[in-house]
């Protein structure tokens, strides 16, 4: 497996990361079916991160992609919260999640 492939897998998992957040966040308001639905989507969701993300370990140093695909989670879930979830999007927040994708990128080109 080629180390494109690899870093491939390794943003979709941090996108399902990113998912797992959404349908958790979703579980909150829904109620009868609706709220199985959303921990299904929740259970399916991490799983598939968690796959992705041992995949991406068979090829990639987990020093690299654990803060990776942490970070990458933690960017999407800020930002899932402020556009679904009407969350703040104060000045400090927009800062230290722009200061997250900077160390993200530094890994990658220092790994």
């Amino acid at each position: 497996m080629n180390t494109t492939f690899c870093w491939i897998i390794l943003v979709l998992a941090g996108c399902m990361e990113v998912a797992f957040t959404f349908c958790l966040g979703k579980t909150k308001s829904a109620i009868g079916h609706e709220l199985w639905y959303w921990w299904g989507g929740f259970l399916i969701a991490l799983c598939l991160s968690m796959f992705l993300m041992a995949k991406a370990s068979e090829h990639l140093p987990i020093g690299t992609v654990y803060p990776v695909w942490t970070g990458i989670g933690a960017v999407g879930a800020v930002l899932v919260g402020i556009v679904f979830f009407h969350e703040p999007a104060t000045f400090w927040r927009v800062f230290f999640i722009t200061t997250l994708i900077l160390s993200i990128i530094g890994l990658k080109v220092l790994g």
